[in-house]
């Protein structure tokens, strides 16, 4: 029995061993299983601390990079202000007022016939805060004659917010309008958190139910298909993480969710949500936050906005782009009456409210009626000027304000004026002007300031600029410039002159043969009467004579920078410059010879209004005033007697305009310059692709001018007289001295000194006690002071 009983006990021996191995086994990976439990809450516990200091340092530092905002000039009104009711329409459009029957909130007009009633919204301006008001003007013609306040006392000054041009955007294109909560429209925080996030104020950053009624409508679905993110949820992945539909995401949400509703308050999490949302896309700018919402939608601040557009803005936030009340206004609809909804169900508006919102139109602008964005070309020249003084990050992300000289009103008046000519000109040439493009600048020529730009056709296009990178020949413009060289070499105006033909022999062996436009030579010319008719042959006659070398120099005396080449064609413009160096050019000679550097900002400061930089004029006189004022005798002539006589069958014979029009070679370009009292503009109108136009400088370009000026109503050009300039009554013919009397006789002035020695016998006695330098007929209006 004892040895039947010995095998039995080792096979219990070996159960024992296993059994023991596998306790052993078990211990073994409990142990490193609970190392690396330790080892992920260390690790998860350093994540915790490292997201917790991220967030609050984000959260805490510069929340968002702030482009650089550049406003147009405000406009300033006066009794005696030359301003129309319609003008004033322009520029209250740009700004978004809203046209009322009865005024009773900021940002609304009410129109009369005559009179214009409104409620300005103020602005916190670099030299103080201007008040939102109350305003009854009263107009007189085309000026204002009477401004009042709201208690009917009269008003000296009022001053509009300037208009919001554009902005510096950082390089992903982000652009946002920062608001505070306390300055949101009502029910703007109620909507939101009515269709978005029921139990904001209740969670604590993140809600239970709705993760785990989102797991099951993933579940059931087969995919990932809703995240029952709380607005805390949301703000962390616009703020912080991406917005990819992944796992992996949506569980880092919920730790940094935590975070935040632990370190700050619902208020302070919802004005940065507020701010930072993602409501649509106008090109490559991306909208965040409802501010700029409030512009890009309806073109009005949002403290303006009522219920129906507040519940649009707040419907929005879950698919701008599926519910685009531009592109889809019938989802864009009932998603806003579906918030309307929420309010009503949840008692945060009444059911007449309910009714009344429902019953709104959408009510959205055309992107293109939005004044942000609407001046590429001219905002476009104010970023050159900031670089030149300024980062490309503090103009991106700094929040600078710049206070530019652009003038809405007058940047209407050109675009209309451009784009109605060139409608004319299609209709009248058909298919030979296909393609036709323009581009123009307007300044003021008593400051320098650059009032308005178009670098194109269309003029919303955000891309080439034509005002400022077209480099085309400029034909006649340069002719002003050889005969102010041949006035400062010994030439009068009534010097005589060769309009005979030319052939001159280059170096490479070829000839050089230019012609008039009419294709004929005029003989012996006074000089004036040659460049009123924009003769080439005599033009080039003089130019030789005084030589290449000294008309550059006198381009360059009136702003020119860029390089010359002295070759002869240089005479007839063959060297090509854009508009906005033209305009530089023209604008020595309207400023009689002070060169003035063109600017198109007045002042930047940082965001809360401090002061950094002014851009004040620079003068410095570079051409004689004397001198200068014989050229302006001569361009004169050009619209009165030749190639720009046109502009005096639309615009009054007292506006006193000097100019000189353009054609290129073979007629690609055409070009009009040209200046009054308070305006001076360069045109030009072309096709990019190089090829012929069926027209002239004074058959397109200066069509277009007239056409702005028209419109723009402006100052007659003054020009009294330098004291070393003296008037003579010269024939008109010969050039020599004459009586008023005589038949033929006209006034011209001469630096005092270079009179003709040659006096013409037309049968009368010279007058005794005449005076000399009386101006008769139109220049009396030039001549005149004040």
């Amino acid at each position: 029995m004892s040895k039947k009983r010995t095998p039995a006990k080792k096979t219990s021996t070996r159960k024992a061993g296993k059994a023991k191995k596998k306790v052993g086994i078990w211990r073994v990976i409990r142990g490193i299983f609970l190392k690396i439990l330790l080892l992920m809450i260390v690790v998860g516990g350093i994540g915790m601390i490292y997201l917790d200091a991220q967030i609050r340092q984000q959260f805490e530092g510069k929340r968002w990079a702030l482009p650089a905002k550049v406003f147009a000039r405000p406009l300033e009104m006066y009794p005696g202000l030359p301003l129309s009711l319609d003008d004033l329409k322009i520029e209250l459009s740009g700004l978004g007022y809203q046209p009322v029957k009865k005024v009773s909130h900021p940002g609304q007009a009410e129109f009369g016939s005559s009179r214009v009633r409104l409620h300005t919204r103020g602005f916190r301006f670099p030299d103080g805060e201007e008040p939102s008001q109350e305003l009854l003007i009263d107009f007189s013609g085309n000026s204002v004659s009477r401004i009042r306040d709201g208690a009917g006392n009269n008003v000296n000054l009022a001053r509009l917010e300037p208009i919001l041009v554009g902005g510096v955007y950082p390089q992903n294109n982000e652009d946002r309008d920062l608001i505070r909560l306390e300055d949101a429209p009502p029910f703007l925080a109620e909507s939101l958190i009515a269709i978005e996030d029921k139990g904001y104020y209740d969670h604590f950053g993140i809600s239970p139910r709705g993760i785990m009624r989102a797991m099951w409508v993933n579940i059931k679905a087969g995919r990932f298909v809703q995240g029952g993110s709380t607005l805390t949820q949301q703000l962390i992945k616009n703020f912080y993480l991406t917005s990819d539909r992944t796992l992996a995401r949506k569980l880092m949400e919920i730790p940094m969710a935590v975070l935040l509703d632990f370190h700050y308050s619902k208020d302070e999490i919802l004005q940065a949500y507020l701010n930072e949302v993602y409501l649509g896309q106008a090109g490559s700018r991306a909208i965040h936050g409802f501010g700029l919402g409030s512009e890009y939608y309806f073109s009005q601040p949002i403290k303006e906005l009522q219920l129906h557009q507040v519940a649009l803005l707040a419907g929005l936030v879950k698919g701008p782009s599926f519910y685009d009340p531009r592109r889809h206004s019938e989802r864009a609809l009932g998603r806003r009456n579906l918030v309307l909804s929420e309010l009503r169900n949840q008692g945060k508006i009444t059911e007449d409210e309910f009714q009344a919102a429902v019953a709104m139109p959408l009510g959205v602008v055309k992107e293109k009626s939005l004044l942000k964005g609407a001046y590429p070309a001219y905002l476009d020249f104010v970023k050159r000027q900031l670089r030149e003084n300024y980062h490309e990050e503090d103009l991106s992300s700094e929040g600078l304000r710049v206070f530019s000289s652009l003038n809405p009103i007058t940047q209407a008046k050109l675009e209309i004026g451009l784009t109605d000519t060139l409608a004319m000109l299609e209709k009248k040439y058909g298919k030979r002007v296909d393609k036709l493009e323009t581009s123009a600048v307007v300044t003021d020529p008593q400051t320098g300031e650059v009032l308005a730009i178009v670098g194109g056709r269309s003029t919303r296009f955000q891309g080439f600029n034509r005002a400022l990178d077209s480099v085309r020949p400029i034909g006649s413009l340069i002719k002003p410039s050889v005969y102010l060289t041949a006035l400062r070499n010994g030439y009068s105006l009534v010097t005589p002159v060769e309009d005979e033909a030319i052939n001159l022999k280059m170096p490479n062996g070829s000839v050089w043969s230019p012609q008039n436009f009419d294709k004929k030579t005029h003989g012996v010319i006074p000089m004036h009467k040659a460049l009123a008719n924009s003769y080439n042959l005599s033009t080039v006659k003089i130019g030789l004579d005084v030589g290449v070398d000294k008309v550059i120099d006198t381009l360059h005396k009136l702003g020119v920078t860029r390089h010359l080449d002295a070759f002869p064609s240089l005479l007839l413009g063959a060297q090509g410059l854009p508009p906005i160096e033209v305009a530089e050019y023209y604008q020595t000679i309207a400023t009689n010879g002070f060169q003035m550097p063109l600017r198109g900002i007045r002042m930047v400061t940082d965001k809360d209004g401090v002061e950094l930089s002014r851009y004040p004029y620079q003068v410095k006189q570079t051409i004689p005033g004397d001198e200068i004022h014989l050229l302006q005798y001569a361009m004169q002539e050009v619209a009165r007697e030749g190639t720009a006589r046109y502009v005096y069958s639309q615009l009054p014979s007292n506006t006193n305009v000097l100019g000189k029009t353009g054609t290129s070679n073979d007629q690609r370009d055409s070009w009009f310059a040209g200046f009054t009292g308070n305006r001076l503009a360069v045109v030009w109108v072309g096709r990019d692709d190089n090829e012929p136009l069926p027209f002239t400088g004074s058959g397109g370009a200066l069509r277009a001018w007239t056409a702005y000026m028209k419109a723009e109503r402006p100052e007659p050009f003054v020009a009294p007289a330098p004291e070393g300039v003296e008037y003579l009554w010269v024939d008109k013919a010969t050039g020599y001295l004459s009586d008023e009397r005589c038949e033929g006789a006209i006034q011209v002035p001469f630096i005092k000194g270079t009179r003709p020695e040659y006096r013409v016998d037309c049968g009368v006695e010279p007058l005794q006690n005449t005076p000399k330098n009386e101006p008769v007929d139109w220049f009396k209006r030039w001549f005149r002071q004040g």
